[in-house]
């Protein structure tokens, strides 16, 4: 069984590594290492797992946000989760997490987690690859947050942070313009180096002054008097949009 250990702290990977060196039903091997989401990404497309082993209170996106882009692949692993913190368990089932480990995990413990995985995959069960597809999972004041993408007018990056704008309200999302684009691309547009917006949000395309950028375009999204600004090497996309 092929495993990727995800978790910020080299110690806690080292000590996971040594307790799957000694599962023996079924065996394991560590396929490769991360200590965020962005390496555990680069991971993930490089080749395939059997599982991920994922810590959740990590730098940058958090692992109950990353589980959402894994259930999202084409051929997801399975998610078990190993954290110090007992009080997500709720949280982790509803991802469709496989188990969920608390540390100081034990070999024991850690073998059966294993044991479900393996009875997954020998019953040929493949996790539906859309079933978060249509949902942002947003932290939010110490909860998880399902965001429906129907709703999302625009994404807009802000310093460290990407701004989720609904109609109701704006929500805060850890990561960054090219993951959102890479997944969502057939449903957002990239207008500016710093925004994307929802194709069929689209209601006007007009002239704008930007006091940073002179004289140029921006879009109006339905329902938002908000202007965005296009960037000229983005406005032929953007007219191309509206026309179709």
């Amino acid at each position: 069984m092929t495993i990727l250990l995800v978790d910020d702290e080299a110690l806690a990977r080292s000590r996971l590594r040594t307790l799957l060196g000694d599962c023996t039903a079924p065996c394991a091997v560590v396929a490769a290492e991360a200590a965020n989401a962005v390496q555990a990404m680069s991971a993930l497309q490089r080749q395939p797992f059997d599982a991920v082993l994922l810590d959740i209170h990590m730098p940058g996106m958090d692992g109950m946000a990353f589980a959402g882009l894994i259930a999202g692949l084409p051929q997801p692993p399975s998610v078990v989760f190993v954290t110090a913190h007992p009080g997500h368990a709720v949280q982790a089932f509803e991802l469709d997490a496989v188990d969920y480990l608390t540390k100081p995990v034990r070999l024991e413990r850690l073998q059966q987690s294993l044991q479900k995985v393996e009875r997954l995959m020998q019953a040929g069960v493949v996790k539906a690859p859309e079933k978060f597809e249509d949902n942002l999972l947003i932290q939010d004041r110490g909860r998880t947050e399902r965001v429906p993408l129907s709703e999302v007018l625009y994404f807009k990056a802000e310093l460290k942070y990407i701004t989720v704008r609904t109609l109701r309200r704006s929500y805060i999302l850890d990561g960054s313009l090219g993951e959102l684009e890479a997944r969502y691309g057939r449903r957002f547009m990239r207008i500016h180096r710093n925004a994307l917006i929802a194709r069929n949000a689209v209601r006007t395309l007009e002239k704008h002054f930007d006091l940073e950028e002179g004289e140029g375009w921006a879009v109006r999204l339905n329902g938002l008097d908000e202007l965005l600004t296009v960037s000229r090497r983005q406005l032929g996309a953007v007219r191309e949009a509206i026309a179709g």
